[in-house]
């Protein structure tokens, strides 16, 4: 018994019973401790430092989004998302054309010119916000790093169904007038044909989904802002489309240096389909098996064949000026 007294009341080093709390556990002293550094700009809400980065985070996520790890896509094509314009002249190119922006991002401290001076002052009078962000949000943003403190985004291109484009070239006053595009892989071929269809009357333009430029901003600006006037729709499969509008009554007309009949044989009053083929390959092989024709353009020259938005353009000038007389 009087060995369970002595461990009871036993005392544990440093004078106190085992169970008990030395001094004040620590309340007093976190207390007094400081508060640290002050954080950084970018890390306080109210700063407008960390409204900026804010603002970029969101336009860097809203770009990435459908993209999975080390940049490659999620399960989506890149042009399905929002697309950045970097560069100075590119970016007032794109504005000037109307290329529908929805931000306009300057670093903080870039030197300013006239192109600056003027992609913000187009930016202010159409409604596009602009941000002013630092200089490495930019270079996060950009894949080279040649922004030049200046970039622009672009959201993605709505795309028309092909039925309701066959639906409105029908109903137009004139002849149905459109053009396909057999994997034409050049963004500014693609700028370059909605602006001579718009140009010469025509009423639209179909791509396929897979294997074809889109309308990105490359080929806004090329279309000096036609893309905003002609719908350009997206076939899934564009010999099916084809056929469709074939059944419609539209006639299917390939253009091809080795066509079977040439530009002054055409008849240019009937409802039409101008197919263009690709830069390097011309029209596949089942796309010209759908055509009622292949034409060629007639040529003086000891040039072989002609760039497929000059061909294109060269063929609706033909058309256009036969529906004026």
């Amino acid at each position: 018994m009087a060995g369970n007294s002595r461990r009871r009341g036993a005392v544990r080093k440093g004078g106190t019973k085992k169970g008990q709390v030395v001094g004040s556990g620590g309340k007093r002293r976190r207390g007094l401790e400081g508060r640290g550094a002050t954080p950084p700009a970018e890390m306080r809400t109210k700063h407008p430092a960390a409204r900026r980065a804010a603002a970029a985070k969101k336009a860097a996520a809203a770009r990435t989004g459908a993209r999975g790890p080390a940049g490659r896509p999620a399960g989506r094509k890149q042009d399905d998302g929002p697309e950045l314009v970097l560069g100075r002249n590119p970016v007032v190119e794109c504005l000037r054309a109307g290329v529908p922006a929805t931000a306009l991002y300057v670093a903080v401290g870039a030197e300013n010119d006239e192109r600056l001076t003027e992609a913000v002052q187009i930016a202010a009078d159409t409604g596009i916000s602009i941000l002013e962000v630092p200089r490495t949000d930019l270079d996060r943003m950009s894949s080279n790093g040649l922004h030049q403190g200046m970039a622009l985004q672009v959201p993605p291109y709505r795309y028309a169904h092909p039925d309701d484009l066959a639906e409105l070239a029908n109903t137009a006053a004139q002849p149905a007038l459109l053009v396909a595009l057999d994997n034409i892989s050049d963004p500014r071929n693609l700028g370059a044909v909605i602006r001579s269809v718009a140009a010469f009357g025509g009423h639209g333009v179909v791509i396929p989904q897979r294997r074809s430029a889109s309308v990105t901003a490359v080929a806004w600006r090329t279309s000096a802002g036609a893309a905003a006037r002609l719908p350009v729709a997206r076939a899934t499969n564009l010999t099916r489309t084809l056929k469709d509008w074939a059944d419609q009554g539209m006639r299917i007309i390939g253009l091809d240096a080795g066509g079977d009949t040439t530009l002054d044989e055409l008849d240019g009053n009937d409802p039409t389909v101008i197919v263009v083929g690709s830069e390097g390959k011309g029209l596949s092989r089942l796309v010209r098996e759908t055509c009622d024709e292949v034409l060629s353009i007639p040529m003086a020259g000891p040039v072989e064949s002609l760039n497929a938005s000059v061909a294109a353009g060269v063929v609706l000038a033909e058309i256009a000026r036969q529906r004026r007389r």
